[in-house]
């Protein structure tokens, strides 16, 4: 019977059946070809070309090895991006919201705060800005050497030629010809085997003091703990050695805005005295690490370069996209990986958090500014340190809150829970602390209003306060004529010495 079917079978099924098999082993060999042609790519694409050191700070160098990854990196020059509130561009923030300059009056920040570009402008940024003043206010330039510290894989270079404590002493301008190549590579990879590394002390020292062993982090810890070098709160220890402006995390107490700013108060540790309210103040740095911790995204393990360097395929290689951005210039490689909705609506979810936030912390900024100038009425008309003192210290602790959720970049997605109870406790205090002024200001004779001022421009809040920006602008302009190209090209005759072994 089977013989019989099987002679019955038409000529046509088994042509059918001979071009079907054929079909099918010509795609086996294009999907073989492809493997191996891939393979092939990677091991020629990861053959290592030079020998790089352990202190090699230039990244076109490990780009040689590593073309792929530096390809990537270089893009983080294009600033196009511009988000709702945030993105590339630089902005000017002082001309954005001219409050900020009286937040900050007596501060560095008061005379220049530009959203900065992103890590490939680190330097120049620096260099750029008011804050770092010129030659002529300071033969040394008005900022510690420690402010240098997150801005470029030459500090572990030079923390490995002068240590760490001789790093953190003296002036800004000591160390301008020293450091020059922009964050990357050597700031968070081991050289010899590319794994993620700590190469700033502060981070492993906070996590000493707190009893833990940063070395047995997992690689997903260390994904957000490599950016955690660098986006957290910090303060300058000027007790741990002679002569240093030591940085140190203050996680002593933990990593919320209450506790570090018990932490501070304990060791009655201030920033600067604001010039017009007298407030013995505290200014966040940029607690970005401490807020993602109190957010959804951490509790499900997300790390920060799943969503601000996610991985990517190219050519049959998997490797992490070092086009560090904002995840709104991503979708479809960031947010569309765990949730399904559309770039539209996922887009609108984190325009609503940070709507909403900012509407907060702009009404805490008025609180603020308007404490700050009847404050310093009340000193005007002869009010005792005893009487403030309390005063004094709500404002501190008032705007130590807002500029812990304003400094803590992306904080309003990140944790909007969070920023949001830390912007509100921040309003309760500065209100409790207005009525207080209220009542000293009565007993001095003062039963009205104090007029808010008009700072309706960045200018005017600058003039304000007392700035003089034609000088501040002149020092800068001396600057980059006479101390910035010495520093360009004492740099440059140093690096042309560094050598560079083929392998």
């Amino acid at each position: 019977m089977e013989e019989k079917l099987k002679n019955s079978r038409k000529p046509w099924v088994n042509w059918i059946l001979f071009i079907g098999t054929m079909v099918i082993v010509f795609f086996i060999g294009l999907l073989a070809s492809s493997i191996i042609e891939r393979k092939a790519e990677a091991e020629f694409a990861y053959t290592p070309q030079v020998d790089i050191n352990e202190w090699e700070p230039r990244n076109e160098v490990w780009g040689q090895n590593f073309p792929k990854e530096y390809q990537s990196y270089m893009q983080t020059a294009d600033t196009s991006f511009a988000s709702k509130y945030n993105g590339g561009k630089m902005i000017d923030m002082l001309e954005v919201d001219p409050r900020l300059v009286v937040l900050w009056a007596g501060y560095g920040f008061a005379k220049d705060y530009n959203q900065g570009r992103g890590h490939y402008y680190a330097i120049a940024d620096l260099n750029n800005s008011l804050r770092t003043g010129g030659p002529t206010n300071d033969k040394d330039g008005p900022m510690p050497s420690t402010c240098w510290t997150c801005k470029s894989p030459d500090v572990p270079r030079v923390m490995n030629e002068e240590g760490v404590a001789e790093f953190y002493k003296g002036k800004w301008s000591r160390l301008g010809s020293e450091i020059v190549n922009p964050i990357g590579c050597a700031d968070c990879h081991d050289p010899e085997t590319m794994n993620l590394r700590l190469s700033r002390p502060a981070l492993i020292e906070a996590f000493e003091r707190n009893g833990r062993d940063i070395t047995q982090a997992s690689h997903q810890e260390m994904r957000s703990l490599v950016c955690a070098q660098c986006h957290v709160e910090y303060y300058f220890n000027k007790n741990t050695v002679e002569g240093a402006n030591y940085l140190t995390l203050p996680w002593t107490n933990g990593m919320s805005a209450e506790e570090m700013e018990k932490y501070y108060d304990d060791m009655d540790f201030k920033d600067w005295t604001h010039k017009l309210s007298k407030a013995p103040m505290l200014k966040a740095q940029h607690p970005g690490y401490e807020v993602y911790l109190t957010g959804v995204h951490a509790s499900r393990g997300v790390s920060c370069a799943d969503c601000h360097m996610p991985y990517k395929s190219e050519g049959g290689m998997k490797f992490t996209d070092h086009k560090i951005q904002s995840p709104l210039n991503n979708v479809a490689n960031t947010c569309q990986v765990c949730h399904r909705e559309e770039t539209d609506r996922l887009v609108k979810d984190v325009y609503e958090r940070q709507d909403r936030i900012i509407e907060n912390r702009d009404e805490l900024e008025v609180l603020l500014v308007r404490a700050h100038v009847e404050a310093k009425k009340a000193w005007d008309l002869g009010a005792k340190d005893k009487q403030m003192k309390d005063v004094l210290k709500g404002i501190r602790h008032a705007q130590w809150r807002w500029d812990y959720a304003a400094a803590s970049h992306g904080g309003s997605f990140h944790s909007p829970v969070e920023t949001s109870r830390v912007i509100a406790t921040g309003i309760t205090i500065a209100q409790e602390t207005r009525i207080k002024l209220a009542r000293i200001l009565a007993t001095l004779g003062h039963n009205e209003e104090v007029p808010y001022p008009d700072i309706a421009t960045k200018a005017k809040a600058q003039q304000y306060i007392g700035l003089d920006m034609e000088k501040l602008h002149k020092e800068k302009n001396m600057f980059k004529k006479n101390l910035l190209p010495k520093w360009i090209e004492e740099a440059k005759a140093r690096e042309s010495k560094m050598e560079i072994k083929k392998i």
